[in-house]
């Protein structure tokens, strides 16, 4: 069964303005920007519009329900920090934007891109809570 990674894999270090979304994270919330001029979607947190540069965006909460795009199984990790097999994967989120993250509660061979699933949680330290998806039931 495909479980969140242990503590002690690298973890990433916030930035005023990727806070907000880690904060969610934390908060058990998907969170991603959104510009308030055009309405596109920015989901790498960014102090700028990638759609019309503008710096009038504002946060939301996405309901966190997707489905698989992309994915691949890692047999060899990066470092030995990384417990194997894990599945980064690219979910399609039902907002309109992907975002790259691992699949768990699942066995691999259960994996399938377009497969339905939903965001979970898993708290890795005091500041950081990582975002992984499981199957949608």
């Amino acid at each position: 069964m495909l479980q969140p990674q242990k503590p002690g894999i690298p973890l990433p270090a916030p930035s005023l303005v990727t806070q907000p979304f880690w904060d969610g994270c934390r908060a058990g919330e998907l969170r991603y920007q959104r510009c308030q001029d055009c309405g596109a979607i920015t989901m790498n947190p960014s102090p700028a519009c990638s759609s019309c540069f503008g710096t009038n965006l504002g946060w939301e909460v996405s309901a966190g329900k997707g489905e698989i795009y992309s994915y691949t199984v890692v047999w060899r990790p990066q470092t030995p920090a990384f417990e194997v097999p894990y599945v980064p994967a690219v979910v399609e989120l039902d907002e309109g934007f992907p975002l790259m993250s691992a699949i768990v509660g699942c066995e691999v061979d259960d994996v399938k891109v377009g497969m339905r699933v939903k965001a979970v949680f898993e708290e890795m330290s005091e500041e950081i809570t990582l975002i992984y998806f499981e199957p949608a039931t």
